[in-house]
């Protein structure tokens, strides 16, 4: 018995060092580009990890403006927003069908989904692209939606299920017995206590779209109507980049994301710590 407990313990002391490494490898980062987004091209050569002599602002201006960061920035919520409503709309309501309706094609309707998260975007970019070039999407913001939909739904439909699937059946059969249609059990019912999961596909299908360049670079060539990350890539030429104003752009393209994260993480724990029935 001692024995089993000084093992457990060494595996939890080498999984919270583990955890503790990484977290100050990713917080180093930050801090890091936070510090060389204030400094100029010379003094991230000559002192790299050094504190900034002075804070050089004109970079976050020069990289809001030439960048063209303020309408890069409003196209990726526009985006990302949009998909975010769809994607967990249609998402909730397929996951809810597949996981708590009894019906015979729901393991393969999962599967069939499972399946799509599995396809690299590469392999149906190109033809993608041809098919949305005959329709007239190819440099539009909403034929940037639809793949950014399609590869969100499998996601959400994974995550989602195994939280409608977690839920005890006597509130299903509870409602069902009171004459509620399975509409009103869904948004009344399974929809409010499945915010948990609600919350955390929201979050993941955010930041993945609001990071996503691929598809973004290629679809989009207008100026006007490319994402955020399109934007960040300016900085990088061919000959030379310039980094002190590099790092300020992509400071400016972390803070929404890490805003949306302090905004819901509560949420999210809530939900983790919230129990379906109340006793």
């Amino acid at each position: 018995m001692k024995s089993n407990r000084v093992g457990s313990g060494i595996i939890k002391a080498v999984i919270y060092l583990f955890l503790i490494l990484v977290s100050i490898i990713y917080i180093v980062q930050l801090v890091w580009v936070f510090m060389v987004s204030f400094k100029t091209n010379a003094e991230i050569f000559t002192s790299p990890f050094a504190l900034p002599e002075s804070f050089y602002l004109d970079n976050f201006t020069f990289a809001w403006t030439a960048g063209k960061l303020g309408i890069a920035t409003l196209n990726s919520f526009v985006v990302c927003a949009v998909t975010l409503i769809i994607s967990m709309v249609i998402g909730s309501m397929a996951a809810f069908a597949i996981g708590r309706l009894r019906w015979k094609l729901a393991k393969p309707c999962m599967t069939y989904f499972l399946i799509g998260m599995m396809i690299p975007v590469h392999c149906v970019m190109i033809p993608l692209f041809t098919r949305f070039a005959r329709m007239g999407l190819s440099n539009s913001l909403v034929g940037l939606m639809i793949p950014y939909i399609t590869f969100s739904l499998p996601v959400t439909i994974f995550i989602m299920t195994g939280f409608f699937e977690s839920m005890p059946n006597e509130l299903i059969e509870s409602a069902c017995i009171d004459g509620a249609s399975i509409y009103k059990t869904f948004f009344r019912i399974a929809l409010p206590l499945s915010r948990t999961g609600l919350f955390v596909t929201g979050l993941m299908t955010f930041v993945a779209n609001w990071n996503e360049l691929l598809l973004a670079m290629v679809f989009i060539s207008d100026d006007t109507r490319k994402t955020l990350p399109v934007s960040l890539s300016k900085f990088v030429g061919p000959y030379n980049t310039n980094y002190s104003q590099m790092f300020a752009a992509i400071i400016i393209a972390i803070i929404p994301t890490v805003v949306v994260y302090c905004i819901f993480s509560n949420q999210i724990v809530d939900g983790l710590t919230a129990g379906a029935v109340k006793g």
